[in-house]
């Protein structure tokens, strides 16, 4: 449709035609989201025409057509400049019933109006807000200049909720606040206590009963899904919280808020949305906002009463943790999937919970890396997790390949011979060369002594397992057997005349290993060991 149309149509202050004409247009664009550069001029012109409409008197149906039509504009990030003033904020602050910087209350355009048409408005402008902040740095700017954070957070403080749409566009605005200014971050953690505003609603939301200090009531096996609105409300403030506990800045209650927290994101997981992609999906940010808490709080994960499931061990109840690692394996076999975003924080989650709670770690390893009997196969070849995580140990992405690596260290208490036995030397080599752990050892972290036994079948076969490839091999014919002395050492000069050639030709670097277990050139290794050496023996 012709802007220059429409833009004549609203210099005459027709309020009946400028609504029809803006509501063919926005029938005409409602999937637009790349605009033709030409009609750029034309853009920022309706635009400002927009919000000068908005701030007359003008009935709620002009009003939400005149909303809906700037939303549409806002998706062209280089229009916003007539909307990223303090001034247009304030309009569309004031339009979606939130309070401004100077404390008042500023609701629709009038006592009389009807509420539920105010309510349409509000839902507009809320979206209009949440298009300009994200695409504008100049209305973020201003958005923090007229304490938009502090008007949605009495939004969401009100006794009486407000219908599902606002509450949902209050909280994604807040979470767009929240991940584009770190001065919105500190003040709603600090100044505005949005934390436990956030705590809240998600309790409210997710309907959480307690039963005991950070002990959430077990649902009912029986109950519906989560409603598809609770759903994605929630998924709002998980992430509005993930923003917040970003920081290592000490929050309000301090650690009785992170736990109760955490004894949340338990309750998430237990329970399911609509669909299985949603509950994938609320299950995923519950695993981002845990990864944030500090280890000492993931108690909480297993410190409960058991309810007659079937994930005990230790009299420690594992049914969260069990859905952890279910999440984890899911994500593994997802085609296509990008690893470093869905699947590297339950790996560090898990990962780190073990390593700081014995009970996690201990049944976790149980799941993961049961005891070995049958090493006829390469640890990397089969459907089991050992085997998908082994996979992932020479995976092309550094940190997938890094977090999957460090995930079956820790469950081996850090133990490089404990490592070596499930996945190969092959596959480990990375994450030892990384440590400096080719030489052997442990790691930095202290473990309990406990299990680590070996099956009977795993002790028979472990003297034909190949370190290198962790598997027992047929022994092979030795290409050597019917040579002569003399053929055994041309064949080995041959060997190192070619080595020498790629050398020089710096297609390899021959590589040693120096006493701390770490690589070096080899005449560096060569030259540190033999100074070593002298120094020895001087003494």
């Amino acid at each position: 449709m012709d802007l220059s149309c429409i833009l004549s149509q609203m210099e005459m202050d027709n309020e009946e035609e400028t609504t029809r004409l803006l509501q063919q247009y926005n029938r005409e664009n409602s999937r637009t989201f790349i605009f033709e550069q030409k009609e750029e001029d034309n853009r920022v012109r309706l635009c400002q025409s927009l919000l000068r409409v908005l701030g007359m008197p003008v009935g709620h149906t002009c009003l939400r057509t005149c909303l809906e039509t700037l939303r549409i504009l806002s998706r062209d990030k280089h229009v916003l400049g007539p909307v990223g003033t303090r001034e247009s904020m304030l309009l569309l602050a004031r339009l979606a019933g939130l309070r401004t910087a100077e404390g008042e209350v500023l609701g629709g355009t009038g006592a009389e109006e009807e509420e539920d048409e105010e309510e349409r408005v509000a839902v507009e402008a809320l979206k209009c807000l949440c298009n300009v902040v994200f695409n504008s740095t100049k209305a973020q700017q201003a958005g923090a200049d007229v304490r938009l954070a502090r008007g949605l957070c009495a939004r969401l403080r009100a006794p009486r909720a407000p219908p599902h749409e606002v509450r949902l566009f209050s909280l994604r605005l807040l979470f767009l606040l929240s991940a584009l200014r770190t001065d919105v971050r500190a003040s709603l953690r600090d100044e505005l206590h949005a934390l436990g505003l956030l705590t809240e609603v998600l309790e409210r939301t997710l309907d959480v009963r307690w039963a005991g200090p950070y002990e959430a009531a077990a649902p009912d096996p029986e109950a519906p899904p989560i409603p598809a609105d609770g759903t994605e409300r929630a998924m709002e403030a998980l992430k509005a919280l993930f923003n917040l506990t970003l920081s290592d800045s000490t929050v309000e209650d301090g650690a009785h808020q992170l736990r109760l927290i955490s004894a949340i994101m338990r309750h998430l997981l237990l329970l399911r949305a609509q669909t299985e992609e949603k509950t994938e999906e609320a299950h995923s940010h519950a695993v981002n906002l845990l990864s944030n808490m500090p280890v000492a709080c993931l108690d909480v994960l297993i410190d409960t009463p058991m309810q007659g499931g079937l994930s005990e061990y230790d009299g420690k109840n594992m049914e969260a943790v069990q859905v952890l690692l279910d999440f984890m394996e899911k994500r593994i076999d997802k085609q296509g999937a990008n690893y470093k975003e869905g699947l590297t924080p339950v790996l560090t989650l898990l990962t780190e919970g073990s390593r700081h709670h014995r009970d996690i770690r201990r049944y976790i390893k149980t799941q993961v890396l049961p005891p070995l009997k049958d090493v006829t196969n390469r640890p990397e070849v089969g459907t089991a997790v050992r085997n998908k995580l082994v996979r992932l140990m020479t995976h092309v992405d550094m940190g997938v390949k890094q977090s999957a690596a460090e995930f079956l260290f820790v469950l081996c208490k850090e133990s490089v011979d404990n490592l070596l036995k499930y996945t190969g030397y092959g596959n480990a080599a990375g994450l030892l060369v990384a440590r400096g752990l080719l030489a052997g050892g442990r790691g930095d972290t202290e473990y309990s002594a406990d299990e680590d036994s070996d099956t009977e079948e795993y002790r028979e076969a472990k003297p034909f397992i190949n370190p290198i490839t962790g598997h027992m091999e047929e022994p092979l014919p030795n290409p050597m057997e019917e040579m002569t002395e003399e053929q055994k050492e041309h064949e080995a000069q041959k060997l190192v005349n070619m080595f020498d050639k790629l050398s020089r030709h710096q297609l390899i670097t021959p590589m040693g290993m120096k006493r701390d277990g770490t690589l070096a050139p080899l005449p560096k290794a060569v030259s540190q060991c033999a100074a070593e050496s002298c120094s020895s023996d001087s003494d």
